[in-house]
């Protein structure tokens, strides 16, 4: 994961989201060394848990990437509409929508699955989000789990659009996948990669503590690329 960011640039970011001058001042805040900060840098690697923990009203898109602005400003309410700023977690090679739109929020906890949602949405429906230029969605379900953290952690809210057949499948893309093991239902949210298994696919974590996992493509019971994403960071 740490080759896929800029180390140096994301103490930077810090500092400058703290508004200290030195990585001293930085180190003692996140309560460590001079020299382990450094090394950091020297290693491209960094100590996530930690530097997410301390920076908890920094973006963390922006913090990871320099992408938006130095610190949250979306604001959420459950059962009211919701408005906030929408961050694409990944490069999406659908079209994508200009207008804008609603989308309903949906308990997925309630539903079980995605299946089952899908079947009987109005049952399951808390709420709306209403966002500027909101890709076209099916819904939108809250995260839970850490397998895709630090990109999005529980709590986050994700927009989803249900796909009809794997056919539809592209590989490299975020999905919601709904699918049934030894008897028990399982939903992940995960990156979907070709598998070495004839009759598999490959599901992937972000967070490296997560090995992949190939899944026979009888075992899925509904599946839905991620169109958006919302860091919920407070509600009112």
């Amino acid at each position: 994961m740490d080759k896929l960011l800029n180390v140096s640039d994301i103490v930077k970011r810090a500092k400058i989201a703290m508004g200290f001058k030195t990585d001293t001042e930085l180190a003692a805040f996140l309560g460590i060394s001079r020299s382990t900060l450094c090394n950091w840098s020297v290693r491209n690697s960094i100590d996530f848990p930690l530097l997410l923990e301390k920076l908890k009203e920094v973006d963390y898109n922006w913090l990871l990437t320099g992408k938006g602005t130095p610190m949250r400003h979306e604001k959420y309410c459950e059962n009211d509409p919701v408005k906030g700023e929408v961050e694409i977690l990944h490069n999406s090679k659908t079209v994508e929508a200009t207008d804008d739109r609603s989308v309903d929020l949906y308990d997925i906890a309630a539903a079980a699955n995605l299946k089952t949602l899908l079947t009987n949405k109005q049952q399951y429906i808390v709420g709306k989000i209403i966002i500027p230029s909101i890709p076209r969605c099916d819904g939108a379900v809250y995260v839970s789990g850490d397998s895709m953290y630090p990109i999005l952690k529980s709590g986050d809210i994700i927009g989803f659009k249900e796909i009809s057949s794997m056919d539809y499948l592209i590989y490299g893309e975020m999905y919601l996948v709904s699918f049934h093991i030894d008897g028990d239902d399982y939903l992940a949210v995960k990156y979907i990669n070709k598998s070495e298994k004839p009759g598999f696919i490959k599901l992937v974590s972000y967070n490296p503590h997560h090995e992949p996992m190939d899944l026979p493509v009888t075992n899925i019971q509904a599946m839905a690329i991620v169109k958006f994403s919302v860091r919920k960071n407070m509600i009112l």
